[in-house]
């Protein structure tokens, strides 16, 4: 007989994971979510904004069907001048358009996209130095920005800038790290291509990368003097080698130098993008004097721009917190060891926040609102460090103390700068201001809270910090934005540059004498409702087109832009059809004064036209002899009368208005639904 045994059997456990990989999966979850609604953020009716910047919109069309416009940057096809600046933010944008085809989306999906990929490399430096709290802030504080959002849906050179200085000072910091040369030479390479952006302003952040490695690197001095001297030639050779090239090609056989007087990139690297940028002197710029008499066409320079009414809304709602922080980390770490990790991160960070800052602030030349994106980097970094340092010591009572005043200062700030748009959800301001400052009571006791509600009052007091430039960067990100000034923010929160306060994410300049009021130009083939088809047109040399430079959202088509200068033309669907007639049979279709007006008419036929004197009108380029000898030879059909004929600046060239006048005395005006136009295939 067999007798069996009956072992009872359990239920099946559950096994949990262990600690450390719960808080991976916690890590993973909380950063992808961050990414999940950056993306959304960044990517949703993307297509309302049309071309946005008509600009850069056409340059990419131009080099989407030409490869020599494509390694050059020209404006068009026929490749008769480039941008005024060096085309690596091009060269994306050219290749998505190649591919994709001309669209909305193919323009600004790559800046979306760049976009995402800068809050997530943000992320990853933070959490190197502060751990995943930290980076998920920062990455936060970035991606909430109201600047941030406006540049990174726009196709301006700025998304790919940002994210090449961000990649430099992960790389830097790794460099630290490890004393590894590698890493470093990949930081000279990056700001190098940074250079190929957006020319100098990508150096200011070399200050801070350079300190952060001398300090810190755990090698000898002699090997930080080396390794920084061969992250400055990898800096040299990644930057200089376009400028080379350009420079030693036959200029006859190459498209003009766009900002430049002499056709030469060298005048544009140390003039109007150099250093004319910061003393005011910047031959040819629109509404230049030159030298100091032309700063306060830009604004007010000083220690306080960044908080004015124009600037603040754009990136300094976490400024004065930033700041504070930023104090507190360097005496945090004042008695560290020479290669602390936390305070060479405090050095690139707040290195980079302040000299950017000070040359923001102070630089007398060109300056725009949305620049201070590059500013938004580091000023996210420092918060999110800073705040995650001092809640690790909440224990103590001065950590607490300065964690409940940056909140209180910063809620105070956030409803100033709220307050600034009253009639925009009103309530916000003081929602943020109450429960700001009750959060920041309540972190004056953290220590003795328990560790839940602890946990609460932290999560209170980063929504409160946050809610005003999320606030600010909804709304931006709902409202279609086009010209070449946008700002973000709801309407009537930025100041025109002639003081008064501007709307629809479009900031301008003051309108000079002789320049008609223009519309709007959505690039969807409509035309704008408002504003007189024929305003300006009867001649050559008449400001504007009546079609040009406003906002595609809220403000849009209201006088105000420089016409043809600031935001491109919407021609009528007759006038397009009378330009695409024949125009494969000449290497420019038309031609028309500045840049904006001919971008218009390009995007509307996907003809080349040439830009006559480039983005301002005033470069000379080409000059009556030229332009006299491509109409000789047939290669130019049509001109089209409007644009800025030079006559938004005192310096430059007057090339285009000689233009403007033989073409008017030497031919006959035809009028097309209100656009008059120059048949110069009469001359061949």
């Amino acid at each position: 007989m067999t007798t069996t045994l009956s072992v009872p059997t359990e239920p099946p456990r559950t096994v949990s994971p262990p600690p450390r990989q719960r808080r991976s999966l916690a890590h993973h979850a909380s950063l992808g979510a961050l990414l999940a609604v950056t993306s959304v953020l960044y990517l949703w009716g993307l297509s309302a904004s049309g071309w946005a910047n008509a600009f850069y919109a056409a340059a990419a069309q131009a080099g989407s069907q030409s490869w020599e416009a494509w390694f050059f940057g020209s404006s068009d096809a026929g490749n008769s001048i480039t941008v005024d600046k060096p085309p690596a933010a091009l060269w994306i944008t050219d290749l998505s358009v190649r591919v994709f085809g001309l669209s909305s989306w193919s323009v600004l999906v790559p800046e979306a996209l760049m976009g995402v990929a800068a809050v997530w490399l943000l992320y990853a430096t933070v959490r190197r130095t502060a751990g995943h709290a930290a980076g998920l802030l920062a990455g936060a504080a970035l991606a909430l920005t109201p600047v941030a959002v406006l540049m990174f849906r726009y196709n301006n050179p700025d998304a790919l800038l940002v994210l090449l200085l961000i990649g430099a000072a992960y790389a830097t910091l790794r460099a630290v790290e490890s004393g590894r040369t590698r890493w470093l030479l990949l930081a000279g390479a990056l700001i190098g291509f940074g250079f190929l952006t957006k020319m100098l302003q990508a150096f200011l952040v070399l200050p801070a990368l350079s300190a952060a490695w001398l300090i810190a690197a755990p090698v000898g001095i002699g090997r930080r003097i080396r390794d920084l001297a061969l992250a400055g030639v990898a800096m040299l050779v990644s930057a200089g080698w376009w400028v080379l090239v350009v420079e030693l090609w036959p200029a006859d056989s190459r498209p003009y130098i766009g900002g430049s007087q002499t056709n030469s990139v060298l005048e544009l690297v140390f003039g109007y993008n150099g250093f004319g940028r910061l003393t005011g002197n910047e031959v040819g710029s629109v509404g230049g004097q030159g030298g100091a008499g032309g700063a306060g066409r830009w604004g007010e320079t000083g220690l306080t721009r960044l908080f004015n009414a124009e600037m603040a809304g754009q990136a300094a709602w976490l400024l004065p917190a930033a700041l504070v922080l930023l104090v507190a980390l360097l005496w945090y770490t004042r008695r560290a060891p020479r290669t602390d990790r936390l305070r060479a991160a405090t050095v690139v960070w707040g290195g980079w926040l302040l000299v950017t800052g000070l040359v923001f602030s102070m630089m007398a030349g060109i300056f725009h609102s949305y620049y201070l994106v590059a500013l938004a980097p580091a000023i996210a970094a420092v918060a999110g460090i800073g705040t995650v340092v001092l809640w690790r010591q909440r224990a103590a009572l001065v950590p607490r103390i300065t964690l409940a005043a940056v909140l209180a200062v910063t809620a105070v700030w956030a409803f100033v700068l709220l307050r600034r748009t009253p009639d925009w959800q009103p309530w916000l301001a003081w929602t943020v201001l109450v429960v700001g400052v009750i959060a920041a009571l309540a972190l004056l006791a953290v220590d003795r809270m328990p560790r839940a509600i602890a946990t609460s009052a932290a999560a209170v007091a980063v929504v409160v910090a946050l809610a005003g430039p999320g606030g600010y960067a909804l709304v931006t990100a709902a409202t279609p934005h086009s010209g070449a000034i946008p700002t973000a923010g709801p309407q009537g929160s930025g100041m025109r540059m002639g003081g008064a306060r501007g709307g629809g994410g479009q900031t301008r300049p003051p309108r000079p004498a002789g320049v008609q009021d223009g519309t709007a130009q959505p690039p969807t083939g409509t035309r704008p409702s408002t504003g007189t088809p024929g305003t300006g047109m009867g001649r050559p040399g008449a400001g504007g087109t009546g079609t040009t430079g406003g906002g595609a959202g809220p403000g849009a088509g209201r006088p105000g832009a420089f016409s043809g200068l600031l935001g491109a033309t919407t021609p009528p669907a007759a006038v397009v059809q009378v330009l695409k007639n024949d125009a494969n049979a000449y290497t420019w279709m038309a031609a028309a004064t500045g840049s904006n007006s001919a971008a218009g008419y390009q995007l509307a036929t996907g003809n080349p036209v040439m830009p006559i004197g480039g983005y301002n009108g005033t470069d000379p380029s080409p000059t009556l002899q030229q332009f006299q000898q491509l109409v000789a030879e047939g290669q130019i059909h049509w001109f089209i009368v409007g644009g800025m004929m030079g006559g938004a600046s005192a310096s430059g060239s007057d090339q285009s208005k000689q233009i403007s006048a033989w073409v008017a005395a030497t031919f006959t005006p035809v009028t097309v639904d209100g656009v008059t136009l120059y048949d110069l295939s009469a001359a061949s």
